[in-house]
């Protein structure tokens, strides 16, 4: 099953200073169709104002990826961590038994990012938060994989959940394929460009979520970069 959601049926608030778009239920958004997609609880498309941002707030018991598009986010939190990602760059949180954080758009251009939220297989660990430079030369017409529960296997960064978070660039005319195991929950969205997936066309920030697919082509209309979970 592929079902592509189109970016302008997401729940959608306007703060001033953040445009979010809700793929599944957030906040004031609530849809009993678009709880989650396996333990894929949120993924929320957000444009950040500049010299704006999220004051500190705390979470306990959530892996929280965050794949910044363009601009950068400055992270600080309860454990002392300090940080600024980059547009292409990926930070990650696990909150485990309990973190505050801050996050901040310090730049004088807005930040566009990814939020995603998986619920984790092991619960009230230590928490952590971790952040690294994905260059973009590195996943053209690949699969990269950022973030996993496999970290040392996979080369990324770790979340507590049975999950990989990829990233890939893909140019117009090129095609990328992805094996799947079809009792696994997949999500994904294009940052950028009109892709095909198994033949049917989704625009720039359609969510599309998948199971009970053994594979899937990507073919890139225009120049696509494409985010992708994959989670038990």
């Amino acid at each position: 099953m592929i079902d592509i959601r189109p970016f302008a049926s997401l729940g959608h608030a306007e703060h001033g200073w953040l445009d979010a778009h809700h793929h599944f239920s957030f906040a004031g958004y609530h849809d009993t169709a678009r709880m989650g997609w396996g333990p894929i609880r949120v993924w929320n498309d957000d444009t950040i104002s500049p010299r704006s941002g999220f004051p500190a707030h705390p979470h306990a018991n959530m892996e929280i990826v965050t794949f910044v598009r363009s601009g950068a986010i400055t992270h600080k939190d309860s454990l002392g961590n300090i940080g600024r990602t980059g547009a292409g760059d990926v930070q990650v949180m696990s909150a485990g038994t309990g973190i505050t954080h801050a996050e901040y758009n310090l730049e004088d251009e807005a930040t566009t990012l990814f939020q995603i939220w998986i619920i984790p297989d092991r619960v009230d660990v230590t928490p952590n938060w971790g952040q690294r430079q994905f260059p973009h030369g590195e996943r053209a017409g690949r699969w990269e994989i950022v973030a996993s529960g496999n970290p040392d296997a996979d080369n990324a960064l770790p979340i507590q959940t049975d999950a990989r978070v990829l990233a890939a660039t893909l140019p117009a005319g090129e095609r990328l394929d992805y094996a799947v195991d079809p009792s696994r929950h997949l999500y994904l969205v294009s940052a950028s460009g009109r892709i095909r997936i198994n033949g049917r066309e989704a625009q720039p920030r359609d969510g599309i979520a998948i199971t009970n697919e053994s594979t899937f082509t990507v073919e890139a209309l225009d120049q696509a970069e494409l985010v992708l979970v994959d989670a038990k």
